[in-house]
């Protein structure tokens, strides 16, 4: 007997259809609105919101990176600004001083942040919770005192210079240019993430999230795959942070301090923990808010100056008030929120929601 898909569910009659990423038709069809919406949106939008763009599509591959560690696998990191300054600094001085060209110092400044985040992971064998936490803060502070102090290599506190990448005669730090580079790596780094969790690696860093010490006793090498996952991670975090230098032309030691990490720590428990999509739409929320805060007092100048000067004293409390909010109403981000949304509209114009049953 052959099945077919009724209103009531899914149902697959082939693995081929059962383990694809988008099985129901609704989620091919936003997932290609989605993408002809990023493929229109650089040819009306003013350089203003491409720039935006670029950002958010960088802030998408950090935060993917940070959520391989934390939400998927549990193991709290503040080292994120560390460990994009060496992606950035290790690209940018590749390129400069070894004459390599923008793809392959790229690539090889991932690989050293991974072997970076896997050096700084280490103490994960013996440590979790606040105390790991506390142990990439020290990797965060080492980072930093390195690239200020060791003159010979970074310059110490002057920004180093990266040359403008090129592709094909054309420079690839435009706005325009760079949007299609950001969003190819933003895209890239979604479909690793999504295939890795339906791994065995994968699934084996979800079983270390929820219970160590069980993944343990079924099997598990736990202390591998933590390290796994801080190599993964950084990985991810490298490529934003050589993706930044390459965009900016400049690396500064600035862009890199703890409130960088603050601010990936914030973008994934805003978006979601555990989620890829829960990932982009942090980092779209965090990335914009300041923007949209600054185009306020903007507005505001002329009606009320008074607020106005006060905006860019609340815009830093605004981060630590959101992330309240969505640790007290909604602990699961913007992602869960998102998933409300579908589940009403799949299960409308009915008043009962999915799975449940409503006493008559």
């Amino acid at each position: 007997m052959r099945l077919t898909s009724q209103g009531c569910g899914v149902y697959h009659v082939r693995y081929e259809s059962a383990m694809g990423l988008r099985p129901r038709p609704a989620q091919r069809i936003r997932l290609t609105l989605f993408a002809g919406a990023l493929l229109v949106f650089p040819f009306v939008a003013s350089g203003y919101w491409l720039d935006l763009a670029n950002q958010v599509a960088i802030a998408t591959v950090g935060a993917i990176g940070l959520n391989i560690l934390v939400g998927y696998t549990g193991q709290i990191s503040l080292g994120q600004g560390a460990f994009m300054a060496v992606g950035a600094y290790g690209a940018a001085l590749m390129t400069l001083e070894w004459g390599l060209p923008w793809g392959g110092s790229i690539v090889l400044a991932c690989l050293l942040t991974a072997a970076v985040g896997t050096f700084f992971g280490l103490p994960s064998l013996r440590l979790k919770g606040l105390y790991l936490a506390i142990a990439t803060l020290a990797a965060q502070e080492i980072t930093e005192w390195t690239v200020t102090h060791w003159t010979a290599v970074t310059g110490g506190t002057e920004a180093v210079v990266a040359p403008a990448p090129h592709l094909f005669g054309h420079r690839l730090n435009g706005s325009f240019e760079f949007y299609w580079l950001g969003i190819a790596a933003a895209a890239a780094t979604a479909l690793f993430a999504a295939n890795l969790f339906r791994s065995r690696t994968g699934r084996a860093f979800v079983a270390v999230r929820d219970q160590d010490v069980a993944a343990g006793v079924i099997g598990v090498d736990v202390f591998k795959h933590k390290l796994l996952a801080f190599a993964a991670s950084s990985f991810f975090v490298g490529l934003a942070g050589a993706l930044t230098a390459y965009y900016r032309n400049i690396v500064a030691w600035e862009r890199f301090t703890l409130e960088t990490s603050v601010a990936y720590l914030a973008m994934i428990i805003v978006g979601g923990l555990g989620t890829v999509r829960g990932s982009f739409f942090g980092a779209a929320l965090i990335t914009l808010l300041p923007a949209l805060i600054a185009n306020a007092g903007r507005a505001l100048r002329d009606v009320a100056p008074q607020v106005a000067t006060q905006l860019p004293y609340v815009q830093q409390a605004v981060f630590g008030v959101v992330i309240i909010l969505f640790l007290v109403f909604e602990p699961k981000g913007l992602s869960k929120l998102w998933g409300n949304v579908k589940d009403y509209f799949q299960v409308w114009p009915f008043a009962y929601r999915r799975g449940e049953n409503r006493a008559s």
